[in-house]
């Protein structure tokens, strides 16, 4: 596997607050059963009832794949591998907290799962491929098609940005967005828990 998937170039362009994720805080949850890495479907107003953190990420790449210099061109596009990877490394620090981690794309469980056993994640990738929370909550997305991409069983060409939720109550208690760099998401989120404790 290339190893500058696990690495951010310094220049990349940095993503915008444009509103698009005001809405979500304080919103509730709805009842809405998305597919995960797990093997069991989970019912996000179940995982929310508890302290959670949720992060949203585009899409990662696939074994050995680059997404290519006009992926990196969209702001806050490049770094999906280093978010979900800052969250595995302080996994133990969420737990301790007991707070549960989960990711959310709009990828195919199939293929979150070939990317959780290759980077070793510790906690479940739950798959909106069919656009059910992405329309619900009215999710911040974009569209993305690529030869790579289309009729790969990747997932849809639309694409949730990147962000992060503390849901607890039922609720989204904060909002994380936009969310750069991405490689210290984890850290942030874990510092505001540490902060609210």
């Amino acid at each position: 596997m290339p190893t500058e998937v696990y690495t951010l170039p310094p220049d990349l362009p940095v993503p915008a607050d444009d509103g698009a994720a005001d809405h979500l805080r304080g919103a509730l949850v709805p009842s809405l059963a998305l597919a995960s890495t797990s093997g069991a479907a989970v019912d996000l107003a179940q995982l929310a009832a508890s302290p959670a953190v949720l992060f949203f990420y585009p899409r990662t790449g696939g074994r050995g794949k680059s997404s290519g210099p006009e992926w990196d061109l969209i702001p806050g596009a490049r770094g999906c591998t280093p978010q979900s990877c800052g969250f595995r490394d302080l996994h133990a620090e969420f737990r301790a907290l007991r707070v549960t981690v989960a990711g959310v794309s709009t990828q195919t469980t199939a293929y979150q799962r070939e990317f959780v056993e290759r980077n070793h994640l510790p906690f479940a990738l739950l798959s909106d491929a069919d656009l059910t929370l992405t329309r619900a909550l009215k999710l911040p997305t974009f569209e993305w098609t690529s030869p790579d991409w289309v009729g790969a069983g990747s997932g849809p060409t639309t694409l949730i940005k990147r962000m992060a939720w503390y849901v607890d109550g039922g609720h989204i208690r904060h909002v994380w967005y936009p969310v750069f760099p991405p490689d210290r998401n984890a850290a942030a989120v874990l510092a505001w828990l540490r902060a609210r404790a």
